[in-house]
């Protein structure tokens, strides 16, 4: 008998408000569940197959509308489809991510979603709560920090390597040990499929994001942060995101034991019940803001 997970896909169009990368986009998303919102970025250079463990889990669907995007470029979402895309090269900016970010909520009529990302993800969920605090009800940066210098380099593309290979290996060893073997081969195969945008993506995670000194300016009660990093990540380590979190008015930080760099799809069941504490955390610090209701 055939089993069907309950995740659905589709797409949609909208314009992105951008001087340099702005234009029309058909994006693709996973979706499942229903109430809150939480919306979804993938790693660098990969796509939304990632969060597939967050979309299947009953729990956290029966309360949360989990949406998972392709941003531009990756997966199943396309270039831009007005312009001769071609001709330029990929870098992508702080200004254009958040931008985007935000007119794909508008175009699903999201009403102060959660966000969550992990690694450029995750850095990028740290920019919206600088740069548009009153549009998220909360972020969660999953292995993030406020600075992560050094990895736009050229040999990403190198035409003496194999691309596809160079970007998949590179994530091989950031990953734990432990996390089940299925799932780890699953994330290198997800790597192998999205080289040609991998380092410009690499522009944002290591040239343009750098919040170093404007931390205090993001108001974690205003918006609440709750940042998540496993133990075995030694590209953005539990003491970077900690001090990250410790600059920020009232956020949180949460090392996850036995898991690595890309939690959600390294070992889906895990990472999930760090999920479940960050979101029960959140509705605890939100109640205190609303109120309780009448």
């Amino acid at each position: 008998m055939a089993n069907f997970s309950p995740v659905t896909g589709r797409y949609v169009t909208f314009e992105v408000d951008d001087p340099d990368l702005g234009g029309e986009y058909k994006v693709f998303f996973l979706e499942n569940g229903r109430g809150q919102p939480l919306v979804c970025q993938h790693t660098a250079g990969c796509h939304n197959h990632q969060w597939r463990g967050v979309l299947e889990d009953p729990e956290i669907t029966s309360s949360y509308r989990v949406i998972a995007y392709d941003l531009p470029r990756h997966g199943k979402s396309d270039p831009p489809n007005n312009r001769e895309w071609w001709k330029e090269e990929y870098r992508l900016t702080t200004d254009f991510y958040t931008r985007f970010i935000v007119a794909f909520c508008d175009a699903l009529e999201l009403e102060r979603p959660i966000f969550m990302g992990s690694s450029f993800g995750g850095n990028v969920a740290l920019q919206l709560a600088y740069r548009y605090p009153d549009r998220f009800k909360a972020v969660i940066p999953v292995e993030a920090a406020d600075y992560s210098p050094g990895f736009f380099l050229d040999w990403w593309q190198h035409p003496h390597a194999n691309a596809a290979q160079v970007c998949a290996s590179g994530v091989w060893d950031l990953m734990a040990p432990q996390s089940p073997d299925r799932d780890r081969w699953k994330t290198w195969f997800y790597y192998t499929q999205g080289s040609e945008a991998f380092r410009g993506d690499l522009y944002f995670y290591s040239v343009d994001h750098d919040l170093r000194g404007k931390l205090g300016e993001i108001d974690g009660d205003r918006c609440p942060v709750v940042m998540l990093t496993g133990d075995y990540d030694y590209l953005t380590t539990p003491q970077m995101t900690e001090a990250t979190a410790k600059q920020i008015k009232n956020a949180e930080f949460m090392e996850m034991k036995g898991i690595g760099h890309f939690p959600m799809s390294e070992n889906p069941p895990l990472f999930n019940t760090y999920l479940r504490r960050a979101l029960e955390l959140i509705q605890r610090k939100t109640a205190k803001v609303t109120g309780p209701a009448r």
